[in-house]
């Protein structure tokens, strides 16, 4: 997969959630309004609902007390960046592998397969962004 080019970002809707699971809905809902308001198809919003529920699962099984979900429109598309406040981020998931789903990665599996492209960003000590990107609707 081809990473998207780095634009500035024309419009950014941060949100500040505890780590715990009975906030991703409140995530889902806020990516899925960003995502509307950007000209996504219903099937496209529900496969970035379902990818970053899948990131907050992750970075919550990460430990911490609070996650940032930042959603960024670009000229190109919608970048989505889930930052954990937690431990040091164990593997990256830039580089896919054959077994990955097998291996207890779904997550990050299922996330590769509905977006564009996904990246992790260190931001030192050991902590890295995972970043979603999801093309604009042609």
């Amino acid at each position: 997969m081809n990473a998207p080019a780095h634009r500035a970002a024309e419009d950014v809707v941060e949100l500040r959630i505890p780590a715990k699971a009975e906030w991703v809905s409140i995530a889902r809902l806020a990516v899925s309004a960003v995502a509307s308001r950007l000209q996504f198809s219903i099937e496209e919003i529900e496969d970035v609902k379902l990818a970053v529920a899948e990131a907050l699962v992750h970075a919550i099984a990460r430990g911490g007390d609070r996650i940032d979900v930042i959603c960024e429109s670009v000229p190109d598309g919608l970048r989505i960046r889930v930052r954990n406040f937690g431990l040091p981020t164990p593997e990256p998931v830039n580089e896919p592998t054959a077994d990955e789903a097998a291996a207890g990665n779904l997550g990050i599996f299922l996330i590769r397969a509905l977006m564009d492209s996904v990246e992790h960003e260190p931001r030192g000590a050991g902590e890295a962004d995972l970043v979603m990107f999801k093309r604009s609707p042609s």
